[in-house]
Formats: structure tokens, C-alpha cells, sequence
């Protein structure tokens, strides 16, 4: 069997570098895990579920951006914060 190659540093992208962050997470308050994964994916699924706005075929949806920012931000404003 062969050897896999190995990855360059200077092919990978600026997201997997860091370069596009402006600073950087501190160690100690970088958190991972399932956990923090499956807290995330449930707030999205949260969103999508509730609000049919986005959903693209939908009869709720509007083009106006500023409706949308208005009922999403009222949505979470509501659901993160009662």
C-alpha cells in the first residue's frame, strides 16, 4: 500500500486556515462536541418549522427583505429570550 499524501497547508482554504476571521476564539471558550452540534441543528430546525417564510414555496413568502428581518428577529427575539 501506498503512503497517503500529505495535505499542504497553503491549499487550503481561507475558512480552514482561519485567515477570513478577524480574531481568533480563545482555547478556553471554544467549545465542540455533539452536544453543541445538536443545540444548533434543533434551534434550525426550530426556525424552519415555525417560520414558513423560509420556506421558498410558501404562500408566506415575501420579497421584502426588511419583513423578513422584521419577523425572524420577533421569532427569535420570542423563542431565545421568554
Amino acid at each position: 500500500m501506498e503512503a497517503s499524501p500529505e495535505i499542504s497547508t497553503s491549499a487550503c482554504s481561507p475558512a480552514t486556515t482561519g485567515a477570513s476571521y478577524g480574531r481568533e476564539v480563545p482555547k478556553d471558550k471554544h467549545l465542540t462536541g455533539k452536544i453543541f452540534t445538536q443545540r444548533i441543528e434543533r434551534n434550525n430546525l426550530t426556525l424552519r418549522t415555525r417560520i414558513k417564510r423560509l420556506a421558498r414555496k410558501t404562500i408566506c413568502f415575501s420579497r421584502s427583505v426588511e419583513i423578513h428581518e422584521k419577523v425572524i428577529g420577533t421569532f427569535i427575539e420570542k423563542h431565545m429570550f421568554y
